[in-house]
């Protein structure tokens, strides 16, 4: 299909069955919560099953008890079933020189896989165990207890370097009480009652729990884990904001050209055209989490969220910032504060991939906005006082020779 749309004639959408629309994702979903239910019944295994090392795993006392045994990789005992949005809680207790996590939305493949992180293509061995880990962590000099690891993947993503009271909260030798509440692409965690990690990350949206016993030097160090209880919260799901064929439900405004062939959305602008382009939603958005893939050939854009189409350039708001050479992923506010994060080129070097396709996810919940470039943080802003609603927009710059690819713009929705 190849089809080429220009300035509209069409009005607006404005009131409230556009509003309505609007699902607050990453806020409450609509249905009740599941009952608390337990993930071990106290006295077997049933419902687990081990990946990974040989570390060995048994029931004692009511609690699930995992030893090091030498010369083996990490251990994982993992739930059969997958969990999306919960809360989990548990208590574990390790020996102080060995490291232990918790898995969540994990997973584990009998091929290899390769995940994009930045510029990297990783490489998962088939059988590996990997995604995000609460850390149970042994070294007393750091303190990352609680903190969030991302295992066989891209390492720390929330190490507590920035929380010392929340690092400070594990007890070392004792038991400790975890709370993890996973919501869309929040990932929350507590030990012991106090704040731990706060990550915004949407690379896996479920998957396996697992309790993991860390490779070690010394045989027979144990980990437990007891009172393991979980709260499932239904699933978050990517759906297309854009169908892949069409401008329904979007509108160009400005200069430029938008075609669109094989599910690929190309927009085109000319260096003597001085008004910019854009492309808007019909529909307007408050908390959401959006992600997209472009291809930037040519010139400077923008994937604009929070916006109204007025002021100078043709709209008034945040941008996460497109490029074919620099700034990619920073935060730009347009007729407002300008840069808001500007990142710098050596940092831009880590995770775009120029001429080449480039996932976009945009987080903006409240006064809380995170960018992540190929899984990659660009950016992130706390309590922000900007705007906390409009629509989206694609940019083309104005006076500028554009030439960008967009393909599946989706968006976060909670499903039960």
């Amino acid at each position: 299909m190849n089809a080429m749309f220009s300035r509209p004639a069409k009005a607006l959408q404005t009131g409230a069955g556009v509003l309505g629309f609007c699902l607050l994702c990453g806020g409450n979903p609509s249905w009740a919560a599941e009952p608390w239910q337990p993930l071990f019944d106290g006295q077997t295994l049933k419902g687990w099953i081990q990946r990974g090392g040989k570390a060995s795993y048994s029931v004692e006392d009511g609690c699930i008890v995992g030893r090091s045994v030498l010369h083996t990789p990490n251990s994982f005992l993992c739930t059969e079933k997958t969990y999306g949005d919960f809360v989990l809680e548990l208590e574990v207790k390790a020996d102080p020189r060995l490291n232990s996590g918790i898995q969540i939305r994990s997973e584990c493949f009998d091929h290899p896989t390769e995940v994009i992180y930045g510029r990297q293509n990783l490489r998962i061995p088939a059988g590996r165990v990997h995604g995000y880990q609460v850390e149970v962590d042994h070294n007393r000099n750091r303190r990352w207890s609680g903190g969030i690891y991302d295992e066989g993947r891209r390492a720390w993503l929330y190490p507590l370097t920035d929380n010392p009271r929340g690092g400070a909260a594990f007890r070392f030798g004792d038991w400790n009480h975890y709370r993890i509440e996973c919501r869309g692409d929040s990932l929350r965690t507590w030990v012991n009652g106090v704040p731990a990690a706060d990550l915004v990350d949407s690379m896996t949206l479920s998957g396996f729990i697992g309790l993991q016993v860390h490779e070690s030097n010394e045989a027979g160090l144990e980990v437990r884990w007891r009172n393991l209880r979980i709260q499932e919260l239904g699933r978050h799901v990517w759906k297309p904001v854009w169908d892949g064929r069409t401008l329904d439900g979007w509108r160009p405004i400005g200069q430029g050209r938008w075609t669109i062939e094989d599910g690929v959305l190309r927009g085109t602008h000319r260096r003597d055209e001085a008004d910019y382009g854009h492309l808007i939603t019909e529909r307007r958005f408050t908390n959401f989490t959006a992600r997209l893939k472009f291809k930037a050939v040519r010139g400077n854009s923008g994937f604009y969220f929070r916006i109204e189409p007025t002021g100078f350039s043709g709209v008034t708001g945040f941008q996460a910032e497109i490029d074919a050479e620099k700034d990619v992923g920073g935060l730009y506010e347009t007729n407002g504060r300008g840069w808001v994060v500007q990142p710098k080129p050596e940092e831009v070097q880590k995770w775009f991939r120029p001429g080449d396709w480039n996932t976009l996810t945009v987080s903006a919940h409240d006064g809380r906005i995170v960018v992540h470039v190929n899984g990659y943080k660009t950016a992130e802003l706390l309590d922000d006082p900007g705007r906390r609603e409009g629509h989206l927009a694609l940019q083309l710059h104005g006076g500028q020779d554009c030439d960008l690819y967009f393909k599946d713009i989706e968006w976060l929705v909670p499903v039960p």
